[in-house]
């Protein structure tokens, strides 16, 4: 009986001294034995972690990301690759940005909702050569070629001139010459030079729309008014055979007109202006001086005459120099 229990301790010692000898690792011997025992995967690992972000490689060069690709860049292998690319954007800024000081900076980010304009105007030269036309004269039709030269101060804000030359292009409608033979009942007209003023623009709105598929045309509307000068005479028609009026008639006129702009690109516009110009004409009088037709102080009326000459005007806009440069606030 007392054999039988020795022989089972012993079996279980056999069978527990491997795994006891498995789970321990073998010390090294007093004289320098590098030999290692056979250690368990798991046991390795724990005695030798992977190195962490934190933990300095082999080298002693620590590796540390870079905010906003502004500081100090990645070394790779030991190697800092400002000394093989020292141009490189992120090497110049590091030169230039102490990041201490900017991570101290209050931020105050600015968010722009409004798109850019397409065009920038400000201390740009405009050129607009145009033709315009009489809209509310049913009696003589003033057309004219006209020309307007304007600086823009700001990006809203223009002065300039513009001219007009009718003279030669003056034409008495059929509508006159059918009144006068049928009814016998004449009216004034008067005959236009040349027209000259000095304006100032103010730009309320832009936008654009759509069209022609994905193109997008920009726009913009702008008022302009000023002061000037207009030459007229009146054409005789009340005495004809008597009168003639050779000189012309230096008037101060004001003018008030709203345009329409269209963008084909940044520097070429189409333009569509309404314009009214506003003076006090001097116009053929209608009673004749029986006594003496040929008295030259009789052949004007001595009323006073506000008139206005509202017209269109269709364009072409010139924007110089052609190109620009976006300044954007800091």
């Amino acid at each position: 009986m007392k054999q039988a229990r020795r022989g089972l301790l012993l079996a279980a010692a056999l069978v527990l001294l491997p795994q006891a000898a498995h789970a321990q690792k073998k010390k090294p011997s007093k004289g320098g034995d590098t030999a290692a025992a056979p250690v368990d995967m798991d046991a390795d690992q724990q005695a030798n972690p992977p190195a962490s972000p934190s933990t300095p490689p082999a080298g002693g060069e620590t590796t540390t990301p870079s905010p906003e690709g502004l500081g100090t860049p990645p070394a790779t292998g030991g190697v800092d690759i400002c000394q093989i690319t020292p141009d490189a954007d992120v090497c110049k800024a590091q030169k230039e940005i102490n990041l201490a000081q900017e991570a101290k900076k209050t931020i105050r980010a600015e968010v722009y909702a409004v798109q850019q304009q397409y065009v920038i105007k400000a201390q740009r030269f405009e050129i607009m050569p145009y033709f315009e036309f009489t809209l509310n004269d049913q009696f003589v039709s003033h057309d004219a070629p006209g020309l307007a030269l304007n600086y823009y101060i700001t990006q809203v804000l223009a002065v300039g001139v513009n001219a007009n030359w009718y003279d030669g292009l003056n034409a008495d409608s059929d509508f006159n010459f059918q009144n006068r033979r049928a009814a016998r009942i004449a009216v004034p007209l008067n005959d236009y030079q040349l027209s000259a003023d000095l304006n100032f623009t103010y730009v309320p709105m832009y936008g654009k729309f759509a069209g022609f598929g994905d193109f997008i045309f920009h726009y913009d509307v702008y008022v302009d008014g000023g002061v000037g000068l207009i030459r007229t005479k009146p054409i005789p028609i009340i005495d004809p055979d008597n009168r003639s009026f050779p000189d012309w008639n230096n008037l101060v006129n004001f003018d008030v007109g709203i345009g329409f702009r269209i963008f084909f690109n940044r520097w070429l516009s189409a333009v569509l202006e309404v314009r009214d110009l506003i003076y006090s004409e001097k116009i053929e009088s209608l009673t004749i001086n029986a006594a003496d037709p040929t008295n030259k102080a009789f052949w004007y009326d001595n009323g006073t005459h506000i008139t206005n000459d509202v017209q269109m005007q269709v364009g072409l806009s010139f924007l110089l120099p052609t190109s620009f440069e976006y300044r954007l606030p800091k």
